[in-house]
C-alpha cells in the first residue's frame, strides 16, 4: 500500500499569506467595519431594487435583500459605540434608507418593528 507524498510547502503562497495578513494588520478596525458596512449596503440597494439601469428590477430579491439588512443592522448597531459618533452616523442614515427602501419595495408590508432589521433598530415608520 502506497502512501500518498505529503504536500511540500509553497514558498509563493507563504510569502502572499503574509503580505495579506502584513496588510490587513496595517487597516484600521474603523475601516475594516465601515468597508464591510458598505459591501452589505450596496448590495442590499441593488436587491431592493435601486440599482441604475433598465435591468434593475431583474435584480430584485427581498428576501436576499432582508438578510443583507438584518446583517447590516447588527453590524451597525453593535460597532455603533467604538467607530465614532459621525461613522455611527453614517452608518445609521445608511441603514435606515434601505430600511425605508424595502418597505417601500414590498407588496406586503411588515408591521412596524417587523422589519428587516428593526428589532435591532427600532420601527423605522
Amino acid at each position: 500500500m502506497e502512501s500518498e507524498p505529503t504536500p511540500q510547502p509553497d514558498p509563493e503562497r507563504g510569502d502572499a499569506a503574509r503580505d495579506l495578513t502584513r496588510d490587513i494588520a496595517e487597516v484600521p478596525a474603523v475601516e475594516v467595519v465601515t468597508t464591510a458596512a458598505v459591501h452589505l449596503m450596496s448590495a442590499a440597494a441593488v436587491k431592493c431594487g435601486l440599482a441604475e439601469g433598465p435591468d434593475a428590477a431583474e435584480h430584485l430579491d427581498l428576501a436576499e435583500a432582508r438578510i443583507l439588512i438584518n446583517a447590516l443592522a447588527g453590524l451597525v448597531t453593535t460597532s455603533a459605540p467604538d467607530v465614532g459618533g459621525q461613522h455611527a452616523r453614517s452608518l445609521r442614515d445608511g441603514l435606515r434608507s434601505l430600511q425605508l427602501a424595502f418597505r417601500e419595495a414590498s407588496p406586503v408590508p411588515d408591521p412596524p418593528g417587523g422589519g428587516p432589521g428593526e428589532r435591532l433598530t427600532g420601527s423605522v415608520v
